[in-house]
């Protein structure tokens, strides 16, 4: 259980987000039981009584903590449990997709709360969650509106991770007031590279680095490293599954090992210049890279559900469905695709 220290609800009505449209993103920082009730149930009732739709993403013990203290109520409100879809943030932003598109679909309104960070995340996964969020404000950035609550539980996070929160929310609830950052950055577009075009960051006025730019951490020495080009695809994918066998991975998952390098280094020969370097670490589970000299111009791409009628996207998207955790870091340097897969 949490400690039961509570900041309290926001004060008054949260305050305008940048836009009148998209998104409207905030995040509420709380301490212990308390303060997550205080920035949960109020917020979820506040929309049942708009007649809007919610969902609730968090992980437990938050789900049981709602689901109890709303009561009759609770049968109106949708739940997913983070800890599972949220596993690879990656994975994340698909979840809130399909709950707007449907709203849309059905001319509801609708709101949701989400809470990417908890204890236990390693530093990869807390990484990932603020480009995560991020990335919200771009896949979200045009019609329909609705309203995104983030939590974040202050006692357990990371400092990079507090810094985060601020740059990539426009509005921060914190100390129960609700505050316009001044740290957070809006976005811009950018067209060159492989893939589809889409939305770039432009993070100006106070030095942040891109976090979809900036360069993954060095992983020292790797166990093994191949360099490859268009007739070397399976030898890679011979690579990757003894890699994956050598780390004592059942056969299950030394098949979705094979299957995630092949699709990235088969992208890296479509679109990255024909040409990469794949490598491979042992650290508690097996690491996969695949680099290129490429530029990644959709900065959401594996992000969103592929549509049916389109052939680019599901490589990445399939990728972020096989393996536990995708690191994706996209510059004018180059495309780094990084692959953990557990046992």
């Amino acid at each position: 259980m949490r400690p039961n220290r509570t900041l309290g609800d926001a004060a008054g009505a949260a305050l305008g987000t940048a836009r009148a449209e998209g998104i409207h993103h905030e995040a509420f920082t709380y301490f212990g039981d308390v303060g997550f009730l205080g920035a949960t149930r109020d917020f979820v009732l506040a929309g049942l009584a708009a007649d809007e739709d919610v969902l609730v993403v968090v992980p437990e013990p938050g789900t049981s903590l709602l689901r109890s203290a709303l009561g009759r109520a609770v049968k109106r409100v949708a739940f997913v449990d983070m800890a599972e879809v949220g596993k690879n943030p990656a994975c994340i932003i698909p979840v809130w997709q399909e709950f707007v598109e449907r709203g849309a679909e059905r001319g509801r309104s609708v709101r949701g709360i989400g809470e990417p960070v908890w204890p236990g995340r390693v530093a990869p996964e807390l990484g990932e969650c603020v480009l995560h969020e991020a990335l919200l404000n771009e896949a979200f950035a045009g019609p329909p509106s609705w309203r995104l609550r983030c939590l974040y539980e202050a006692g357990v996070l990371e400092p990079a991770v507090a810094d985060g929160v601020w740059r990539t929310h426009p509005v921060v609830v914190d100390g129960g007031l609700a505050q316009s950052s001044t740290r957070f950055r809006t976005s811009g577009h950018g067209t060159s590279g492989h893939g589809t075009s889409g939305p770039a960051a432009v993070w100006s006025g106070e030095p942040w680095p891109d976090p979809f730019a900036a360069p993954l951490p060095d992983l020292g020495p790797p166990r093994a490293e191949l360099a490859f080009g268009p007739r070397d695809l399976g030898l890679i994918r011979a690579a990757a599954a003894a890699a994956a066998r050598a780390e004592g991975l059942n056969s299950d998952r030394v098949g979705d090992v094979e299957l995630a390098v092949h699709e990235v280094a088969t992208n890296s020969v479509r679109h990255g210049g024909g040409q990469g370097i794949v490598r491979f670490w042992s650290d508690g589970g097996l690491i996969c890279e695949v680099s290129d000299a490429g530029l990644v111009a959709d900065r959401l791409v594996g992000r969103r559900r592929p549509e049916l009628d389109l052939g680019g996207g599901r490589g990445l998207w399939l990728v972020n469905q096989l393996c536990d955790l995708v690191q994706l870091r996209s510059a004018e340097t180059g495309t780094t695709v990084r692959m953990f897969v557990r046992g």
